[in-house]
């Protein structure tokens, strides 16, 4: 395979950079990926909250997945903001037609601000047509909770039975974000179809700005994985590299709310 790596973004935008598109192009190139993005909706927000989001019609997300992949290879997908049903079958129709390797959901639902970005509908497409065909799914407690119809866990026992319940949906692998819970570390699952299962911990950091965390480190998964040899090492990566951004995020000056992670700490 060649020393270059092209990771496709397939998301919603963020003009502040913290998050979406913007954010997951950070992640790509800092991590040694070659971005590449399809535009899911046009989303008005910064660090404090979300104005106004602009769906792309779902025949111009078909036209921009074919545009791009007729042309260019692509070795891992990172999929973010899909508001809509029509824009979840043109996504999902897009991994089949062109087998999609190395495809990794971050089922966006809610904005840190509490903005929901997804529409109620749309959910059972996600958890029926999308999950299946997930290389690896990166829910947090909220988002896992909805996924399931249950309330979200409160503890490590009740995150490792939602997880085995997420397997059950159809992807192949769920990364299960404790974030949420309480307590000075933060936990992590990842567990496995084929019956694997990993906890990973991690220092909880002390600071407000956490904005695109959930989109940097499923896109950092998406930029690791196929140069590493298998997904917990790249998750691995990826998790220790967020939380270096996250204690790097208080250097950035940017808005006036949760301001975004420092996905560059490594640089500047």
């Amino acid at each position: 395979m060649p020393a270059s790596r092209n990771i496709l973004s397939i998301a919603g935008t963020d003009p502040s950079g913290g998050a979406g598109i913007q954010a997951d192009l950070k992640a790509f190139s800092a991590l040694g990926g070659y971005g590449m993005t399809v535009v899911t909706a046009l989303v008005a927000q910064t660090t404090t909250g979300v104005r106004e989001v602009l769906e792309v019609p779902p025949e111009f997300v078909t036209s921009q997945l074919a545009t791009l992949l007729d042309d260019v290879r692509v070795d891992a997908v990172k999929i973010g903001m899909l508001n809509s049903t029509g824009v979840v079958d043109a996504v999902v129709r897009a991994i089949d037609a062109y087998r999609l390797p190395n495809v990794v959901v971050d089922p966006v639902m809610v904005a840190k601000s509490g903005d929901r970005l997804l529409a109620p509908e749309a959910i059972d497409a996600v958890r029926s047509e999308l999950l299946p065909r997930a290389d690896l799914v990166t829910p947090n407690l909220p988002e896992a909770a909805e996924l399931l119809g249950e309330p979200p866990a409160g503890d490590l026992d009740g995150m490792r039975a939602q997880a085995e319940r997420l397997l059950k949906l159809g992807p192949r692998r769920v990364l299960l974000k404790g974030g949420h819970l309480a307590g000075p570390h933060c936990v992590d699952l990842l567990v496995g179809a084929d019956g694997t299962a990993e906890t990973l911990t991690a220092e909880r950091v002390s600071t407000e700005n956490t904005h695109g965390t959930g989109c940097t480190l499923s896109s950092a998964i998406a930029a690791l994985r196929p140069r590493r040899p298998g997904w917990p090492e790249a998750v691995r990566e990826a998790k220790g590299y967020v939380t270096e951004a996250l204690r790097r995020a208080d250097d950035l000056d940017v808005g006036h709310g949760k301001g975004p992670v420092h996905h560059f700490h490594a640089w500047w």
